[in-house]
């Protein structure tokens, strides 16, 4: 790798990035932003290895090296979090996390001596905030969407919470997890570097990760810190009563992280505002209604919804002869379109006149990680980049959970997905499914 020029290091790394599912648009920005988080070395170490998870032997391999010494630059990598290890059937296994909520991210969960956070906000504020691109390409390039909304519990009703399933509870993914990490939000920790501070002064320390994930990232560099199945309800408690919004990873089972999300920090949320009525995050099964009767106008919900989903409007008859009209103030009205269905606003209503209903269509969500990167694979047309990533998927346990995905989407999706593959033996399953049908 001598041979390699700097700016062909961190081009390399780039190209690595983009090979998978989720990746970031080049630009000038982009290759500063990978300077401050890898040294020369660093990206071109990474740039050799899979996207998807691989061994300290895999590695070793790329890399030319011994073991040991493979095992030394993998554990560097992994303080830093730009590689987060798991273990599974015994065996140590590295991943490349991707750039959100992946390794940017990771570099602002707490305070760092090793690089200018300063700078690093800077960069991060041009990248997506002025120059979009990459905002654009993660939450509207695919259907299927990276995050989703958690419906805020406690403004449910009794016979609501009844009819509400688990993994939308985000309680519940608290009491699933075996570990659960507290980080700083990175949102409002980029904000106040680059020179927006939140305006309303929410809490930093609510950023929820959760089993291997929030493992590695508090045993590597304490980006976050194990917490109890208590303090992580503290913590959505205390961002319930900030008006934050939780976005968690966009699947039923064992999601990566929970966020408390303010408006005008997060990126999602301000995608949301700015590039209406497109969503960029999925939304819960709920939606507000409010009885009128109960109203008073106060426009205590306008002011804390977090995308400004609702606006205050003179009542229908407003225009007529005092006999036919009310008096009453403006009265609020929602845009179901863009609509997120967190709760915030039944929470902040001092008269209880918004209650949450279910959408009438039900939101699908993914099962899992895999289930996901499926789909956005298939609507991006990377799938051969999932199936192949430097013979990450060769072995059968990965390749039949990919093909197992497959064969249960919907007709369509198939059909996609293999003309994408452009693979015999998986024509050859749809066309035995088919007949089975």
């Amino acid at each position: 790798m001598g041979h390699l020029t700097t700016r062909d290091a961190y081009k390399n790394l780039e190209e690595r990035i983009n090979w998978f599912t989720q990746g970031a648009p080049p630009s000038e920005t982009l290759y500063k932003i990978l300077q401050v988080l890898y040294t020369e070395k660093e990206a071109k170490w990474v740039s050799l290895l899979p996207v998807r998870p691989f061994t300290l032997k895999r590695a070793a391999r790329v890399w030319n090296t011994t073991e040991a010494k493979a095992e030394k630059l993998l554990d560097h990598l992994c303080e830093k979090a730009l590689l987060v290890d798991s273990e599974y059937r015994g065996e140590r296994q590295f991943v490349m996390p991707p750039p959100m909520a992946g390794f940017i991210e990771f570099a602002l969960m707490r305070t760092r001596g090793d690089i200018d956070q300063k700078y690093l906000s800077e960069l991060y504020y041009q990248y997506m905030n002025v120059e979009e691109d990459f905002v654009k390409d993660l939450f509207f390039v695919t259907e299927t969407r990276l995050g989703r909304v958690f419906v805020q519990e406690p403004v449910l009703t009794s016979e609501k919470m009844n009819h509400i399933l688990d993994y939308e509870r985000a309680t519940h993914i608290v009491e699933e997890a075996k570990y659960i990490g507290l980080g700083t939000c990175y949102c409002r920790h980029k904000m106040y570097h680059a020179g927006h501070p939140c305006e309303i002064d929410a809490p930093w320390d609510v950023c929820l990760t959760f089993d291997n994930v929030a493992r590695s990232l508090a045993e590597h560099g304490e980006y976050t810190r194990l917490i109890s199945k208590e303090e992580a309800i503290d913590a959505l408690e205390r961002s319930y009563a900030s008006n934050l919004v939780q976005i968690g990873e966009n699947v039923r089972e064992h999601p990566a992280f929970i966020c408390n999300c303010c408006g005008c920090c997060c990126e999602a949320l301000q995608a949301a505002r700015k590039f209406s009525p497109m969503q960029p995050v999925a939304t819960t099964n709920y939606i507000p209604e409010v009885s009128f009767e109960k109203c008073v106008g106060c426009g205590k919900c306008a002011k804390v919804c977090p995308i400004l989903a609702i606006s205050m409007e003179e009542p229908e008859g407003a225009g007529e002869p005092p006999s036919e009209y009310t008096g009453k103030k403006k009265q609020p009205r929602i845009d179901t379109e863009i609509c997120l269905g967190c709760g915030v606003c039944a929470r902040n209503c001092p008269t209880k006149a918004i209650e949450l209903n279910h959408r009438p269509i039900q939101v699908i969500t993914p099962v899992n990680s895999t289930h996901r990167f499926v789909l956005q694979a298939i609507e991006k047309g990377t799938l051969q980049n999932l199936i192949f990533d430097n013979q990450a998927f060769a072995s059968h346990r990965a390749m039949a959970a990919v093909f197992g995905t497959i064969l249960k989407l919907p007709p369509m999706k198939q059909a996609l997905a293999s003309k994408q593959f452009k693979s015999v033996y998986l024509d050859k399953l749809l066309s035995m499914q088919k007949k089975e049908k």
